[in-house]
């Protein structure tokens, strides 16, 4: 068993310090859990048994120290994000191979004491992380992608919080619920751990009100829908005004490639209304392709106030990132398309 003590990550809040700040210490144990998704068993690597991790819960000006033991069969690194004087909602994850695919949590940053959100207090906090689930080893689908120069495989479920949903074979019994009374100001602190895939989230009959992006306050915006790339996280406020009842959150795929394969599965949570009895009501989504909507979404997220940007180039850089096809001579390992391997590649200039 490696203990990991240079993930005694100084996770430090790098702001300055005061005398209401905390260390916040936790444990992380890695290693290997059974899970059933999609009628079968699997075993899977995730944190302290838990699948989607702890959700770690800090204020500002807070400091987090984790100390990780990994008794998993692979080398594992945990990825934090650095935090400056930041609020709203990050994650950490796995950064080794495809292992985040199952090693992720939520880390929810909170104002510091004395000081409040720039939106008002809601009655609930609940993180919805979106994922993709395949029916096999992810360190098999890379490591077969690797082998053929193929893409890797598409996933066979879209997830939240850890599920399928309601959609997908032997799902039900296992979907995320979360339960309100009529009245109360939800703030749903959505995240896309997604591996690969952009995706659409949206509720049921409800207007989401987007308060943040990746802990940065946004000027304030209400949407039917909310898209978020792969890493990136989006706070929104949602009040239960609706008749009481069963509406689905609902999570698919944003792909504009032509031609591309994707997971095309709908992931459901379930927004239940206390005593509601129904159906749930299923939201409508936008198309797989529907660009208009993203670009729509994207051109509403800005600054709450001025921002002043620098004039004065101190320095500039030019990077290129390029995915491309390699020819290669017919076989098990030259699988891409008209007989090439996938690469990667980029340039970047150290400062």
């Amino acid at each position: 068993m490696t203990v990991i003590w240079g993930l005694f990550l100084s996770l430090m809040f790098w702001v300055a310090f005061t005398t209401f700040a905390e260390t916040h210490h936790h444990e992380f144990k890695v290693h290997e859990i059974a899970a059933r998704r999609l009628c079968r068993n699997h075993r899977i690597v995730a944190v302290n048994g838990q699948f989607p991790g702890p959700t770690l819960e800090v204020r500002n000006r807070d400091s987090v120290v984790v100390k990780v033991t990994n008794a998993a069969p692979y080398n594992v690194t945990i990825h934090w994000f650095t935090i400056t004087d930041q609020e709203g909602t990050l994650w950490w994850q796995a950064h080794s191979r495809w292992l985040r695919a199952t090693i992720y949590g939520a880390l929810v940053i909170r104002p510091k004491l004395g000081s409040s959100y720039s939106f008002p207090k809601p009655k609930i906090e609940f993180p919805v992380i979106l994922g993709e689930w395949w029916d096999r080893k992810v360190i098999s689908v890379q490591r077969q992608a690797l082998f053929s120069g193929a893409a890797p495989n598409i996933s066979d479920a879209i997830t939240i919080n850890g599920q399928p949903g309601d959609l997908l074979r032997c799902s039900s019994q296992g979907t995320t619920k979360l339960t309100v009374n009529k009245g109360d100001t939800v703030l749903l602190r959505v995240i896309n751990a997604a591996l690969n895939q952009q995706l659409f989230f949206s509720v049921a009959n409800h207007k989401l009100t987007v308060v943040a992006t990746d802990a940065i306050y946004t000027k304030q915006f209400t949407t039917n829908v909310i898209m978020l790339g792969p890493g990136q996280t989006t706070d929104v406020l949602l009040t239960a005004d609706q008749q009481p009842g069963c509406y689905y959150m609902a999570a698919r795929a944003y792909e504009s490639a032509k031609n591309a394969p994707f997971d095309n599965t709908t992931a459901t949570a379930v927004l239940e209304y206390k005593s509601a009895t129904s159906q749930p009501i299923l939201p409508q989504l936008p198309a797989y392709n529907d660009t208009n909507t993203v670009t729509a979404f994207s051109n509403q997220i800005k600054s709450p106030g001025k921002v002043i940007v620098p004039t004065k180039i101190d320095d500039n850089l030019f990077i290129t990132v390029g995915l491309g096809f390699f020819n290669c001579t017919p076989g098990p390992r030259c699988q891409g398309p008209n007989n090439t391997r996938f690469g990667s590649g980029g340039t970047r200039r150290k400062i």
